[in-house]
């Protein structure tokens, strides 16, 4: 790019004024991508063009930039659906939900619960007739700037229906159903969502700022972890929405439970709160279902979530679910993170695993052993923290966190959903085809 673009580009001045216009945080957010795509238009196309042209694009940009701003400040710019039209509101995740039941040959049913303002809806989806060997709870949207994890549990449903290609899976979806029930939160942080659906892009807690997904009644801890958002609330199970699904999960009895996360990329299995305790209860299989998915779907780190002594991570519901329901196989999975830390995930994981790592995780170490610390300094999980580790998105604003959990393009985004759908489809039926043998 020359340097006229790069000055323009970076334009103080008028950026100057449009961190000054107030706005909702979603406005600024679609201002600043619209400058992105912009500026990013400008560098394929001006090449070697004169400095008269370069000036005369330069200026018919501002006017454009200039009309973008004076909309936003007149409040004709939408909402999420505007950004990034191929998310699902909570509205539309509920009617894709409706639709789905008129046309899964009877196989699924939907039902809504509410409890003290909170309202979750709960899926069911199982074959009539069906030997249900495996019995799988799976939780998404805790967190309600996660928007990918709502996103993806919708695909696994729609696959399971046979409405989306399940062609990237080694798993048939009606066989899956041969042996599987399903029951799934899709939103499990609705009220909240709804305000990241108007541009909170950063919001991670529910609307009374409990960290959902810290308020579970296992190891729990009246004390926030490291940052505000990770407030475990003034006692265990005191949010509708962790008492909803700790009911929901008790009914159940699943034999596999699923909670689905962003912001890196990794499947972990009990323990999460603290590095003393390892899972013993059926580590072995789980660590195999890890290992097998890990190479189809994610070259990521996996293993037990255990975290550094003294930076414990208290009050997850994989723990909960995992030691009070005694469920033989308990996952967490965090499915995206941006583009650019993606590569440098994986090749750091390729080089922990060739110096020594898979032996450490066979040998029942955990992801917070120190040979792992430089890994997840850099790139941070909900489930493995080291003690050292500050959460940096205090400082960011909504698009930067908006990128960070959740894909910015369409074809990423279908990228992440496909992927994901069919992991959980071979993980389905990898556990079933288990309990299979062991009966």
């Amino acid at each position: 790019m020359s340097e006229k673009v790069c000055l323009f580009c970076s334009a103080p001045q008028l950026w100057g004024v449009i961190s000054l216009i107030p706005m909702s945080n979603h406005a600024r957010f679609l201002t600043y991508s619209l400058r992105t795509l912009i500026c990013a238009m400008a560098a394929s196309s001006v090449g070697a063009a004169s400095d008269g042209r370069v000036s005369s694009r330069k200026h018919s940009l501002e006017a454009t930039i200039h009309k973008i701003i004076a909309h936003v400040r007149e409040g004709r710019v939408g909402v999420m659906k505007r950004t990034f039209p191929w998310y699902h509101s909570t509205d539309e995740l509920q009617q894709q939900v409706h639709d789905l039941a008129n046309s899964c040959n009877g196989m699924l049913s939907n039902r809504s619960i509410a409890l003290d303002g909170a309202t979750i809806n709960v899926v069911n989806i199982k074959k009539p007739n069906s030997k249900t060997l495996n019995r799988v709870f799976m939780l998404f949207g805790e967190h309600s700037r996660e928007l990918i994890s709502p996103e993806s549990g919708l695909r696994f449903l729609q696959m399971l229906c046979g409405t989306a290609s399940a062609k990237g899976s080694t798993a048939d979806p009606g066989k899956v159903l041969d042996n599987s029930e399903f029951e799934i939160v899709l939103n499990a942080n609705p009220r909240s969502r709804r305000k990241v659906e108007d541009g909170s892009y950063c919001l991670r807690t529910n609307v009374n700022g409990v960290d959902l997904n810290r308020n579970w009644a296992y190891e729990w801890q009246a004390t926030a972890m490291t940052e505000q958002s990770t407030e475990p609330g003034p006692r265990p199970f005191s949010e509708p929405e962790t008492r909803i699904v700790r009911d929901l999960v008790k009914q159940f009895k699943p034999t596999t439970f699923v909670t689905v996360h962003s912001g890196t990329r990794g499947m972990y299995m009990p323990f999460a709160y603290d590095t003393s305790h390892a899972a013993a209860r059926n580590a072995k299989p789980m660590m195999k279902l890890l290992k097998d998915i890990d190479e189809r779907h994610c070259q990521c780190p996996y293993g037990a979530a255990g975290k550094e002594v003294g930076y414990s991570c208290p009050g997850t519901c994989l723990d909960w679910v995992y030691e009070n329901l005694k469920t033989p196989y308990a996952f967490a999975f965090e499915i995206f993170t941006s583009p650019d830390r993606e590569m440098g995930l994986k090749d750091r994981w390729k080089q922990k695993v060739a110096s020594g790592g898979i032996a450490l995780l066979q040998n029942g170490s955990h992801l917070g052993h120190p040979h792992f610390a430089s890994l997840f300094e850099t790139h941070n999980s909900d489930f493995v923290h080291r003690r050292s580790e500050s959460d940096k998105l205090n400082d960011k604003e909504d698009f930067d966190c908006f990128s960070t959990y959740n894909p910015q393009t369409q074809n990423q985004y279908e990228a992440v959903v496909n992927n994901w759908g069919s992991a959980f489809l071979e993980m389905s039926h990898d556990i079933a085809s288990d309990l299979q043998h062991r009966t």
